[in-house]
């Protein structure tokens, strides 16, 4: 496990200040550290609760809820994506025309969820059921973390209520993987981390990279 810390805090130093001048240094416009302040808030809190506070956390789960299972989480987790696909295909108006939301959709999972497996691969760490070494971070989390921030990102400004109804059913899935010792708190915060983390640098990046395409094209 010392070596998915390492990793998962080398990744997360990308969201730090010094990334921001070196992003300075290159001239890339889009790049700001506020949108990155919660998911490294969150990825720091996955490593802090890592190990006892989660296994005591986990060991009083079980005992409240012997043998709780529910299938829930598996449709939860794509519930606010799709809500924001659902809206930008009736119409209603985003940030972004519908075809570029489902770029941005397909290109905030790729990364997120390439982030979240590469982490499981070099982390192998045990669920709490025992049924596996693939625990941290949570993938479920992550997908419902994605999929809340793009709700975020593209309804949040129309009202603040597709931003409460999306992170609070990604929160009801991480919390539904705990309650079915499926995953530790730890992973499920670091889920959330790269879930959030990942789309916030998808949606920065993506006006830059857009208008130099538009440029090399004329």
């Amino acid at each position: 496990m010392k070596n998915s810390l390492l990793v998962f805090l080398l990744l997360w130093l990308f969201a730090s200040p010094a990334s921001a001048q070196f992003a300075d240094s290159l001239r890339v416009p889009a790049f700001r550290v506020q949108p990155l302040i919660v998911p490294a808030t969150l990825a720091v809190g996955s490593l802090v609760v890592q190990g006892k506070i989660s296994r005591q956390l986990q060991q009083q789960v079980a005992r409240q809820y012997p043998g709780y299972r529910t299938s829930a989480d598996a449709y939860l987790q794509y519930g606010p994506l799709a809500v924001s696909l659902g809206l930008g295909a009736a119409g209603v108006k985003g940030r972004y025309p519908f075809r570029e939301q489902v770029l941005l959709a397909v290109l905030s999972n790729v990364a997120a969820l390439g982030v979240t497996y590469a982490i499981k691969q070099i982390a192998r760490y045990p669920r709490p059921d025992g049924s596996g070494y693939d625990a941290f971070p949570s993938g479920h989390a992550t997908r419902a973390f994605t999929a809340a921030t793009l709700l975020h990102k593209e309804y949040g400004p129309r009202s603040a209520w597709y931003s409460v109804g999306g992170y609070g059913v990604a929160t009801a899935t991480g919390t539904l993987r705990v309650l079915e010792n499926q995953h530790w708190l730890s992973d499920v915060l670091a889920g959330a981390a790269v879930g959030i983390g990942a789309t916030e640098v998808v949606y920065m990046g993506y006006p830059w990279v857009k208008e130099k395409l538009k440029k090399k094209k004329r």
